[in-house]
């Protein structure tokens, strides 16, 4: 898809300190990138009165977990936050502890993060989030696409407006702003329910990368 837009923003006279008139304006031009590479959080969480054996039960959930982890080679793992929570009741007293821990996985293989997770979510582990956005090479790829599409289209409005009064032109200023990021997409599990160990769909889309060019052009009189 390819959307290109130009807004005359303003045009503004500088008397006798410039050569000629002033104007500012602006143009934005977007390409998609494919979502190609996928992160996502899996952790394991125990909630009770005896701390040492809910770190028992945790670190064994991630040991298991980075067995199966560590035979699907096209997916990267890393130790992610470990945290232990207090649990107090009404009267602030200590009632329980709650301990989580998680791994970091990333990849750019949708089906093996897609089987893998469901393997995971089946041995008692919970998805925290799943981030879908551009590899760097993909998004660098869109936004050049996107940024020589978005100066053409300011070159071209600029040459409109002076071609309107009949006179030539010069760039004076000239800014360029990129954007565009995928969201978060989080999905939450109960940690320990019971669930099959079917892939999990997983559908990566797009983004879209976005270029904007804002500057001033100086019409000379």
């Amino acid at each position: 898809m390819r959307l290109i837009s130009a807004t005359i923003l303003s045009a503004a006279l500088f008397g006798a300190a410039h050569a000629g008139t002033e104007i500012e304006l602006s143009a934005e031009a977007s390409r998609p990138a494919t979502n190609d590479l996928l992160r996502a959080g899996v952790y394991a969480e125990a909630s009770g009165g005896n701390a040492a054996e809910l770190a028992r039960r945790v670190n064994q959930d991630i040991a298991e977990a980075l067995k199966l982890i560590r035979n699907t080679p096209a997916v990267a793992v890393k130790s992610g936050p470990q945290n232990t929570y207090p649990v107090y009741n009404q009267e602030q007293k200590l009632e329980s502890w709650r301990i989580r821990s998680e791994l970091l996985l990333e990849t750019k293989d949708v089906a093996a993060l897609s089987e893998l997770l469901g393997k995971l979510q089946a041995q008692r582990l919970a998805l925290g989030h799943l981030n879908q956005l551009p590899s760097p090479a993909t998004r660098a790829a869109a936004e050049e696409g996107a940024t020589r599409a978005a100066i053409d289209a300011f070159r071209a409005r600029a040459a409109l407006i002076a071609d309107q009064f009949g006179k030539p032109y010069q760039i004076k200023q000239l800014t360029l702003r990129a954007q565009g990021a995928t969201p978060p997409m989080p999905r939450m599990q109960a940690a320990g329910a019971k669930m099959s160990a079917a892939p999990m769909p997983i559908e990566a889309g797009e983004s879209q990368v976005t270029v904007s060019v804002s500057g001033r052009i100086e019409l000379a009189d």
